[in-house]
């Protein structure tokens, strides 16, 4: 017969209940109780025997008193009866100390005292040898009388010599009211101690139930393993902190883009990840919300929220590519203005070339194309006669155009002189992009806008040079204007600004230089950068000389792109 609804309704019902609260406090309750069982039992148990030795102790003293009322005299000579001395002396004892029954006997175990009148003469029930042999017997034993706690010593004559015995005997129903009386002292204590232990008990199970919010063991289990499915399971990097600074967790992601192992769990952050922005922004001395960092090769945007118990909770999300596009946008629009610009400027000269034309003015109008085209291939000749690497002269003849269209002067200082013998062009590239891009918003609007830029190579190690005509950095900002997320300029399209100059001095520093910045000359700004080791050796790696470079034909529209890539 199968169980009905209200079968299951009862085993729900007075089954194990499920949450933490009432788990928690039946346990609890649960182990007072046995505890407070446990040590009843524990003391009740050597109580007992204390009350049995104090009754054994009690009939062996009576019954030394006895052996010492000179009744050994007594029997001389005389015969057991129930009228004679020895029977009185023992029953005015037996009185006075409240014992169940003081029996003397001889040596043949013939009792000359007794309660009952009737066992005078008769032999004793219990074995009296130890006592006949001169030692002090003291027991729980159970005789005519029934069960009592027993004394019994030898019983000697004026001489020292052993004639008897004396057995007092304390009835043990005594010892058992003693016993009992004192438990309900005893019970009392210990259900003053399981009320304050039950009391503990719900106290500390409300605790545990506003901490678990009511949940089972069974939920938390689940939402234990749960979190840790998603956590690991998300495209963004979660690290938890505690109110130390150490680390609580991390996810897979967020150990990818950090470049840390799982055994920085539990480490401070300060330990693992060393000083920077990245730290700073992590453990909250910088606060913002999409706060940029750079760590390593990726560009991170970093969101803290903190915990109650001082600790926080910090997402990552990787901005690498998006940065990336960013730029690649940047510079395509850039790249659209210049070609607008250009496209405006070579209308202009169509127009003014078309009007010579048309006035028979063809001598004038050799000369004005002759002097257009002059100064765009002495601009490419000057660049790549002074940087013999075709990638940096690509990027400055490209720039240069676009520091023309924008009004701003753009050239090399007589210093400039960089061999073909670059060990990463790429680096120099992002480097330059980036400051050259800098001075011309610097410069643009001032009333000498001009930039100068040197490039000289001192060894194997290259120093870059780029000064403008600019506002200039305060001293108190020169540190700060290499901060991931620090700019004065507006806001792009895509979102954040301020990367440029920090990817500059990131990539410095990784080769072993440095990047700073100064006063130049004409009132600005002057960046300098320092790339040690950036040369390979002279007469190796296929190191050309000068002319091989890409010249005055290099590809404008790609170099705007690559200069926009670094910003």
């Amino acid at each position: 017969m199968s169980a009905g609804p209200n079968t299951a309704g009862r085993r729900r019902r007075f089954g194990w209940p499920r949450r933490v609260f009432s788990q928690v406090l039946l346990m609890q309750l649960a182990i007072a109780a046995g505890v407070t069982v446990l040590a009843t039992g524990l003391f009740l148990a050597p109580f007992s025997r204390e009350l049995d030795d104090q009754a054994m102790s009690r009939a062996l003293a009576i019954a030394e008193t006895t052996a010492s009322a000179h009744v050994a005299d007594e029997m001389l000579g005389s015969l057991p009866v129930t009228d004679g001395p020895v029977q009185a002396e023992a029953e005015r004892i037996r009185q006075s100390t409240g014992a169940e029954y003081v029996v003397v006997m001889d040596r043949r175990g013939v009792r000359w005292s007794h309660t009952d009148p009737s066992q005078i003469g008769k032999v004793v029930s219990t074995d009296p040898s130890e006592a006949l042999a001169g030692r002090h017997v003291m027991e729980i034993d159970s005789g005519t009388l029934g069960r009592s706690a027993r004394g019994k010593v030898p019983l000697r004559d004026h001489q020292g010599k052993i004639v008897g015995a004396v057995s007092v005997g304390i009835a043990y129903d005594s010892v058992r009211d003693r016993l009992l009386a004192a438990i309900p002292g005893l019970l009392a204590y210990a259900g003053g101690a399981l009320a304050a232990g039950a009391l503990a008990a719900y106290l500390i199970s409300r605790r545990l139930q506003r901490q678990t919010h009511d949940l089972a063991f069974s939920d938390i289990s689940a939402l234990l393993t749960e979190r840790e499915a998603m956590l690991h399971s998300l495209r963004e990097g979660v690290v938890a902190l505690d109110g130390a600074g150490r680390i609580r967790l991390m996810n897979d992601e967020a150990q990818r883009l950090l470049g840390l192992g799982p055994d920085a769990t539990g480490r401070p952050l300060d330990e693992v990840l060393g000083d920077g922005r990245t730290t700073e922004v992590l453990t909250g001395r910088v606060l913002g919300v999409d706060l940029l960092a750079v760590r390593g090769s990726r560009v991170l945007v970093a969101n803290r929220m903190p915990t109650d118990d001082g600790g926080a909770v910090v997402t990552l999300r990787d901005r690498t590519e998006l940065e990336q596009l960013g730029r690649e946008l940047d510079a395509t629009r850039g790249l659209i203005d210049a070609l607008r610009a250009q496209d405006h400027e070579h209308a202009n000269r169509m127009h003014t070339l078309l009007g010579l034309l048309e006035l028979e003015m063809h001598e004038e109008a050799v000369d004005f194309v002759t002097e257009v085209v002059g100064v765009h291939r002495a601009t490419a000749e000057q660049i790549t006669e002074k940087i013999h690497d075709p990638l940096p002269a690509a990027l400055l003849v490209g720039k240069a155009t676009v520091a023309a269209e924008r009004g701003v002067s753009l050239r090399l200082s007589p210093g400039t002189l960089l061999p073909d013998r670059l060990v990463d062009p790429q680096g120099l590239v992002t480097v330059v992009g980036n400051l050259v891009d800098n001075a011309l918003d610097a410069a643009a609007g001032s009333q000498d806008p001009r930039i100068e830029v040197e490039l000289r190579a001192e060894g194997r190690t290259v120093v870059l040079r780029i000064s403008d005509t600019g506002p200039g950095v305060p001293v108190e900002q020169r540190e700060l204007v290499f901060s991931e997320g620090w700019s004065t300029k507006k806001l792009p399209a895509h979102g954040k600004r301020g990367l440029g100059l920090a990817l500059v001095r990131r990539l410095a520093e990784r080769q072993g230089g440095s990047a700073r910045v100064g006063e130049s000359a004409h009132g600005g700004a002057e960046f300098t950068v320092v790339l040690p080791e950036a040369l390979t050796e002279a007469g190796r790696d296929g190191a050309a000389g000068p002319g091989t470079g890409p010249g005055p034909a290099a590809d404008t529209t790609h170099e705007q792109a690559t200069a926009g890539e670094t910003r």
